[in-house]
């Protein structure tokens, strides 16, 4: 058995508002257990409190939008002491326990008053679960011929049962006559006390019926009461009519709407006059809704609420839907509307709702206010009502609980917004090894942080996950600036190794300039701490001879800076000298061979008078000890010949021998023997790195796309008399391994290299293929323009 307890201070409040007790228990004192409720009836002690004792006894058993108990109890309900109508009292037990079974409950024992005299003929209340009408009892007497009039009138009212109430419900259905305590059996409760009869009944039982008042189902009752006796028949009208609904919802209100005139309850609508409305929250009264922003209007046909979504008064809560955040907002209204009209002198109306919005959907924005200037990241995200928390983050999708963040050097903590919300703040340096970092454009590092919140919502804790990405793009990358420099054999390179091989890598032509091809090549490749020295011989592979003249070499050698991922060109580091070289052979190339040969006999020579094997090939300049010659391998009697995979041009300088005149053979000269073999080796496959110029930079488009048409001499054609199987191809890239397939559309942009293969297959030895014109146009016409010239005149 249960022991009464006293009750701890602040765990119930409780009010009475307008003949309405007014109960709240304070969840917090609850937490982990179990209640129940009884209603301690004076005489035949307590009653537990379930769902349908509450509907028919006037209760109600709810939660407030903070979720404390609420209840609230009709001074007419079941079980409350009634003193001639003016003084009512109630007294509840509140039962707590650690059990679901309410063993070893502790009971408390509340005991309510109200005091409410100033009655109106008719009140009606609509509650959450019932519908109530009181109606004054103080009717004159009727006379007996009155009556026997009345009755023969109304048939139905000559069976009423003498001195006991009987109920007459009206629907469309048609009549219905039951006495008192059949009417319990539905759900009703009738009863009469000094001076007012009053009726409950439940919503949508099978005696009311639901019709539409200006545009709002109402849910209605109509019923006559019936009590005989002696010279006295009393027909009491306790039909009553509540709203079922009418609110209605936009992003940032809701509205409630109520019938100002309810055609059941008014039956003459001409004498209807509105004498007072009030609206309130909770049990309070709002004297000035204006005030709290709330909008409270009527006309002759509505009365309407107007709350703002998140008003005071109410509650916002944050809830989850289908993975979305988003809020939800409570409020409980009640509305009061005082009338009169000729059937009653005045009628109060009460209305109590509480009203919950559809979820509504607030997606988190995150907000980028990181400070490039400090190379940090700040990350608000928001905004959240207060029952979010934080309770992990992922970093670069890394996990971390909030401790672990924080010793890992992340920043993170809560800020409020001005309209009552919060966000968190979340702090990384751009240098933490979880930040991606990209080399971009020319001298930037993008920085992306990659987020993963995991936030606890509302008090079930449901888990809501968001991700995030916030980038900040800085110029905090140095361009490498080289230096260039010569001896006498040799030109150099000074490059810095700073970001060598992370950003960029040096290319030779569309070579990558490693260790391999650097030796390969004969350079000198030398990395101290803050440097790459290249040195490169004045007759390597990749130099480039920019004036070639007698005993003077202007050469040039480049090489560029390119991204490593991109392959685009950010810089090209040149050295370019000038040398004085006495005797030496170039060949380029294109087919040219440069050579300053060195007079070495005894007796001298006159160097004007040597020749190449075709005597009509002299030097271009001379001195008393070099010649300078300058021809093309197609020319001056240059023989060709192939060993492995190497082409070899060969010619020879020789000097034209002087003979005494008129001597017969043999035949005498002073002069020595001047023979000088020259030699060129070209590789069989070789790649040639050209570009082709517009003459007009304006008629560059911004890319193309065209497919390689080979085009073979139509004047050796006819020298020759057959046709050559000549194959020109486009390579994928420069291993000349993948080539795509013949007249197909090749998109390529001015800065892109395209790699073009043109091979002989004849097999004959005599036969030479010379790329004599390469070019670029804009459509398969090879005379239209604008022309892109690669190569000319071979």
């Amino acid at each position: 058995s249960s022991v009464l307890y006293v009750l701890p201070p602040g765990f119930v409040e409780s009010s009475c508002r307008s003949r309405i007790f007014w109960m709240k228990l304070n969840k917090l004192l609850l937490q982990g257990k179990f209640f129940q409720l009884e209603i301690n009836d004076p005489y035949a002690g307590p009653v537990l409190l379930d769902e349908k004792l509450a509907s028919r006894c006037g209760y109600v058993l709810s939660e407030d939008m903070w979720g404390n108990p609420v209840f609230r109890a009709s001074v007419l309900g079941c079980h409350v002491a009634n003193e001639a109508d003016e003084l009512f009292s109630l007294t509840v037990n509140i039962k707590i326990s650690s059990f679901s079974s309410m063993r070893a409950a502790v009971t408390y024992t509340y005991p309510m008053y109200c005091s409410y005299s100033s009655w109106a003929s008719r009140e009606i209340v609509c509650e959450e679960n019932y519908m109530e009408v009181s109606v004054k009892t103080d009717v004159p007497a009727v006379s007996n011929d009155y009556t026997v009039a009345w009755m023969s009138a109304l048939p139905e009212t000559q069976n009423v049962a003498y001195q006991l109430w009987q109920l007459m419900f009206v629907s469309p259905s048609g009549r219905k006559r039951i006495m008192v305590s059949d009417a319990a059996k539905l759900g009703y409760s009738f009863n009469n006390t000094l001076s007012r009869v009053y009726l409950r009944a439940p919503y949508h039982s099978n005696e009311s019926h639901v019709s539409v008042v200006s545009g709002v189902n109402m849910n209605m009752v109509t019923s006559t009461s019936m009590y005989r006796q002696r010279w006295l028949l009393l027909l009491i009208d306790t039909t009553v009519s509540c709203p079922v609904d009418g609110i209605s919802f936009t992003d940032t209100t809701l509205t409630w709407t109520v019938p100002s005139v309810i055609p059941t309850l008014v039956v003459q609508e001409s004498t209807f006059l509105s004498k007072n409305i009030l609206m309130g929250v909770d049990d309070q009264v709002i004297v000035h809704p204006e005030e709290k922003n709330y909008l409270l209007e009527h006309n002759e046909t509505h009365i309407r609420i107007t709350i703002p979504i998140g008003a005071e008064g109410g509650k916002l809560k944050s809830s989850i839907s289908g993975g979305v955040y988003g809020v939800i907002y409570s409020i409980d209204l009640f509305l009061e509307h005082t009338w009169t009209d000729a059937d009653w002198q005045t009628t109060k109306y009460t209305v109590i709702k509480s009203i919950t919005t559809p979820f509504m959907p607030q997606i988190p924005t995150v907000i980028n206010n990181t400070l490039p200037e400090e190379r940090l990241f700040n990350v608000a995200f928001g905004h959240f009502l207060s029952d979010v928390s934080l309770v992990a983050i992922a970093i670069g999708n890394v996990p971390f609980t909030l401790r672990e963040a924080q010793h890992q050097g992340f920043k993170i903590y809560e800020t409020l917004f001005s309209n009552r919300t919060k966000g968190f703040i979340l702090e990384v340096s751009f240098d933490d090894p979880y930040v991606l970092k990209e080399y971009v454009n020319r001298n930037e590092t993008k920085y992306t942080l990659l987020v993963n919140y995991t936030m606890s919502v509302g008090p079930e804790m449901t888990l809501y996950y968001h991700s995030a990405e916030v980038e900040c793009v800085i110029a905090d990358i140095e361009l490498p600036e080289a230096v260039g420099y010569c001896d006498e054999e040799n030109l150099y390179l000074a490059i810095p190794t700073f970001g060598l091989h992370q950003y960029w890598n040096l290319y030779l032509h569309n070579k990558l300039l490693n260790r391999h091809v650097a030796l390969t090549n004969g350079y000198l490749a030398v990395t101290n701490s803050t440097h790459l020295i290249l040195q490169i011989p004045l007759f390597a592979v990749g130099v480039i001879y920019e004036e070639v003249s007698f005993q003077k070499i202007k050469a040039r050698f480049d090489v560029a800076l390119r991204k490593v991922r991109t392959m685009e060109t950010l810089q090209m580091f040149s050295v370019s000298c000038s040398f004085n070289s006495s005797a030496f052979i170039i060949c380029h190339p294109d087919g040219t061979i440069m050579i300053s040969a060195q007079m070495k006999t005894v007796p001298a020579i006159d160097m004007s008078k040597t020749k190449l094997r075709d005597s009509s090939c002299k030097p271009r300049e001379y001195n008393e000890g070099h010649a300078f010659f300058k021809f093309h391998v197609t020319t001056c009697g240059t023989s060709v010949r192939f060993e492995g995979d190497h082409i070899i041009y060969e010619n020879e300088i020789s000097y034209e021998k002087e003979t005494l005149p008129g001597q017969s053979i043999p035949t005498i000269t002073r002069d020595p023997d001047y023979r000088l073999t020259v030699l060129c080796y070209y590789r069989a496959k070789e790649t040639l790195v050209l570009g082709a110029f517009a003459s007009d930079p304006s008629t560059s488009p911004p890319f193309g796309s065209g497919t390689m048409v080979p085009r073979s001499n139509i004047a050796v054609y006819r020298r020759i008399r057959q046709a050559l199987n000549v194959v020109s191809r486009v390579s994928k890239d420069e291993s000349f391994v993948e080539f795509y397939e013949p007249n197909m559309a090749i998109l390529k942009r001015p800065v892109e290299p395209v790699f073009l293969e043109v091979e002989l297959k004849d097999e004959s030895p005599s036969t030479e293929l010379y790329l004599e014109n390469c070019w670029v146009t804009r459509s398969l016409d090879f005379n239209s323009t604008p022309r892109w010239n690669i190569t000319v005149d071979g």
